[in-house]
């Protein structure tokens, strides 16, 4: 049985959405959007420093390096003579 307290997901995120401005009322972006910012920068930067610390995971692959080879020269065909 539902309680008449019962909502949605679907009800309270559009609910929620047209309230967001409200998050504004309990904290003062003066004071606390730098802090936010740089916390979230940090943040950010520990995930990647993790995520490539995965051996395998990163830009290079430290186990099998690559090793570049010279091609051969190129051999010139003869000319028939005519």
């Amino acid at each position: 049985m539902a309680t008449p307290f019962h909502r949605s997901p679907f009800e309270y995120a559009q609910n929620a959405k047209e309230q967001d401005y409200l998050i504004w009322q309990v904290i003062n972006p003066s004071t606390f959007l730098i802090p936010i910012f740089i916390a979230l920068t940090v943040l950010a930067i520990l995930i990647h420093q993790v995520a490539f610390s995965i051996p395998g995971r990163a830009w290079t692959n430290h186990k099998h390096p690559v090793v570049y080879v010279e091609a051969p020269a190129a051999a010139v065909a003869p000319t028939p003579a005519g």
